[in-house]
């Protein structure tokens, strides 16, 4: 099975190592492009069997399974462009939200799907989100299940929930990251423990509580209830978050999705799908 990536950004790189690493493709049986040569070339550099082409429809006339990773607002001309080069023997893969399968369907023959990965992925962790076309044939639709079982967990979800369950999966790990660093700076700017040492501390935290909730020794809800202590230090702090998050999150999902909306609306009305 031969497998092409159009696209070596920072998802595409993660999604092609994870795949490698996950032992889900093998590097020979891969071909990639990208519009910036040198990144795909430090690619292969790293994994010397893969081949770099010069250019994306070279990728599409070899591969059986061709993964666009280019940006939203440039997916829908790119296809079109280039919609004769695809067969019905192929399936062409998205890994963009607010690109619709149906939207892609109705430009080429091959079989269509969205699988939005996440940076989780790279450790063979996490989840990967599934959408098919209505004409997605079944031998791709277990094929790309069987791939990304190998690297995280794949999850089907209805286009309704696509925006928000690319929050928590796809965009999750920078939100944690962002509270995590400044509940760091916090420690360091109110306590004497510098930033370094409180960094690997919140670390092996993230990597502790991560391996409790995956052997399923807590839930979340669980988790707090066994650490916070009725009277004890942890409720004190509990109770500022409860106090100080207000509509963070609230909020956040409201920006996510006005973005989204905003993105899809522009991608229909500037190519008419």
């Amino acid at each position: 099975m031969k497998v092409g990536f159009i696209g070596t950004g920072n998802m595409g790189t993660i999604l092609l190592e994870a795949l490698i690493s996950g032992g889900a493709v093998s590097p020979s049986n891969i071909f990639v492009t990208n519009r910036t040569k040198s990144k795909a070339l430090r690619l292969q550099h790293k994994y010397r069997e893969i081949t770099v082409t010069d250019d994306a429809e070279e990728v599409i006339v070899q591969a059986d399974i061709v993964f666009l990773c280019i940006k939203p607002i440039d997916m829908i001309a790119f296809i079109k462009e280039r919609a004769s080069l695809f067969s019905k023997k192929q399936c062409l893969v998205s890994i963009t939200s607010p690109i619709q399968v149906p939207w892609i369907e109705q430009l080429v023959e091959a079989s269509c799907a969205r699988v939005i990965p996440s940076i989780t992925n790279r450790a063979l962790a996490g989840v990967s989100l599934f959408t098919y076309g209505i004409h997605c044939e079944e031998y791709w639709k277990r094929l790309l299940w069987e791939m990304f079982s190998k690297v995280s967990v794949p999850l089907e979800i209805d286009e309704r929930i696509v925006r928000v369950s690319s929050d928590i999966v796809s965009c999750g790990p920078a939100f944690i990251s962002f509270l995590t660093r400044c509940f760091i700076e916090a420690a360091a700017a109110e306590t004497n423990i510098d930033e370094d040492t409180a960094a690997v501390l919140a670390e092996n935290m993230l990597i502790g509580m991560g391996e409790l909730l995956k052997q399923k020794h807590y839930t979340l809800p669980a988790l707090e209830e066994k650490v916070c202590v009725k009277g004890g230090i942890t409720g004190e702090g509990l109770a500022v978050l409860q106090e100080e998050k207000g509509e963070m999150f609230e909020k956040l999902f409201r920006a996510t999705h006005k973005k989204f909306a905003d993105e899809a609306f522009h991608i229909r009305e500037k190519f008419n799908v």
